[in-house]
């Protein structure tokens, strides 16, 4: 695909999972019963939630690009990695915004040092990491294939964030969806969280197409520059 094609779809997508986001503030808002014993706070539940599988999502496309790009050494795969882990961050920075807004409500406290809490900063690190290695040498290839290194190994984090609730005691409350029988969730709930989830996932693939299209001109600029300087 050109780079116009990258740019249009992700226009498109952006549009899209704009017109979504507002959708799912009316159904945060206006449409989903209010949760029994928290109340309205428990509505950030829709952007917490879907943020989180975002960040997820955009770290392991990282990873997955990252280990490719260690075996072909393609600078594409480079950059594809590079645009998910900039998604990622700041779909985590969102996860650890909102989580503690809703636990100073929940908890009685904006920050308690619990596993899941803990392993999702930790994860956060590990990706603005990510960017310092790949600024840390003089040699941008070297560069590049320690940040791959960092973004495989935050990605193996991920498991550890899902399950610590299950294999250690903590404040967060066991899965409510992603479990072997089901969705336990009420059927306006579990709807209005499949939206949010659909909307934030649109939302990040047009962010990082848009990104990787600017990285794809950035780089055949250097490419115009090194052959001129030749």
């Amino acid at each position: 695909m050109t780079t116009v094609g990258v740019r249009r779809g992700a226009t498109g997508l952006t549009l899209l999972g704009l017109a979504g986001l507002v959708g799912l503030y009316w159904l945060s808002f206006f449409w989903v019963s209010t949760e029994a014993t928290q109340g309205v706070v428990q509505r950030i539940f829709y952007v917490h939630v879907p943020a989180a599988w975002t960040a997820f999502l955009a770290i392991g496309i990282s990873a997955l690009c990252s280990a490719v790009y260690l075996w072909l050494r393609d600078d594409r795969l480079d950059r594809a990695a590079m645009c998910a882990a900039e998604g990622g961050i700041v779909f985590a920075t969102i996860v650890l915004t909102t989580g503690p807004l809703w636990g100073r409500i929940a908890w009685g406290t904006y920050w308690t040092w619990e596993p899941r809490l803990t392993l999702t900063l930790l994860l956060w690190f590990i990706f603005a990491g990510y960017f310092m290695v790949r600024s840390a040498t003089d040699d941008p290839d070297k560069g590049k294939r320690y940040a791959a290194v960092v973004a495989i190994v935050g990605a193996l984090d991920i498991p550890f964030i899902h399950l610590s609730v299950i294999w250690f005691r903590s404040l967060h409350p066991q899965p409510v969806v992603a479990k072997p029988e089901g969705p336990t969730l009420p059927g306006d709930m579990l709807t209005t969280l499949m939206f949010g989830l659909g909307t934030f996932t649109i939302l990040f693939f047009g962010f990082f197409l848009f990104r990787y299209a600017l990285e794809g001109l950035r780089a055949e600029a250097d490419l115009r520059a090194r052959r001129s300087a030749a």
